[in-house]
């Protein structure tokens, strides 16, 4: 996919990955950009930086899901390229209630779940459409310190997935981005979910921009802006045992 002459609406739009997102994609001359964010004062600011259009969304509501798309293709026209990228991450072990759990489990699993249904039948309709979800390479190989995050990005790609092979031959692309430690918000702390993360470095989220203009151009489901993930997710297939051994020592190490 090319971004010129595109409607992209982003979501998680108002700071981190998102923000970069719809500065890169304005760079790109995307037709016009729909950002939306639950932070409304957020989201203006980054509209107005990149003379896009702010929205005040929670993606766990469905509901306002719909609306955001509904309101859009209405009134600016048919969505090219939906970017499901708000997600929330902390600390969580078997301790964390179950409340805790289906709040994460509705922004970062059922927000993508929403965006799908409500797009998805529309975009087979006229031929085609992509959905880009931002998951994390957590999804890929779990996350030391955060239950419930690690679980959570592994059902968002197994969600992807399915999207993928049900309707590729309706013209349906997805992308998955699943990045290690990004400099934003929620890698803003010193706890063992971002000490495991970061162990390849920091990236910034205007670099993890550049990498998802290429993998939209190539269309490759997995969109891995640390590429050293790809031999991680390697060495865990090719040995279960030996790489939960190793992960259960990192563990040990960050944790103390």
């Amino acid at each position: 996919m090319e971004l010129k002459d595109k409607i992209v609406v982003i979501t998680g739009a108002g700071s981190g990955i998102g923000r970069a997102l719809a500065h890169r994609f304005h760079a790109e001359g995307a037709r016009k950009l729909v950002l939306a964010d639950i932070n409304g004062d957020n989201v203006e600011k980054v509209a107005a930086e990149v003379d896009g259009i702010a929205k005040t969304v929670d993606v766990s509501r469905e509901a306002e899901i719909v609306t955001l798309v509904e309101t859009t293709e209405a009134d600016i026209g048919p969505i090219d390229l939906f970017c499901s990228n708000a997600g929330i991450s902390g600390a969580c072990d078997l301790s964390r209630p179950s409340e805790d759990w289906q709040r994460v489990w509705e922004i970062n699993v059922m927000s993508h779940v929403h965006a799908a249904r409500a797009l998805v039948p529309r975009m087979v309709a006229r031929g085609g459409g992509y959905l880009l979800n931002t998951a994390s390479a957590a999804g890929l190989l779990n996350q030391i310190g955060s239950a419930y995050y690690g679980v959570t990005k592994h059902a968002s790609i197994g969600f992807g997935e399915w999207v993928a092979l049900s309707h590729a031959h309706e013209g349906i692309k997805v992308s998955m981005l699943c990045p290690q430690a990004v400099r934003t918000a929620m890698t803003d702390n010193t706890g063992s979910g971002t000490a495991a993360a970061s162990v390849d470095g920091m990236m910034e989220p205007e670099e993890l921009a550049d990498v998802v203009v290429e993998g939209l151009r190539e269309e490759t489901f997995l969109i891995l802006p640390h590429p050293q993930v790809l031999e991680y997710m390697r060495r865990k297939t090719s040995d279960y045992d030996r790489w939960i051994g190793g992960m259960n020592r990192l563990h040990q190490k960050i944790t103390g």
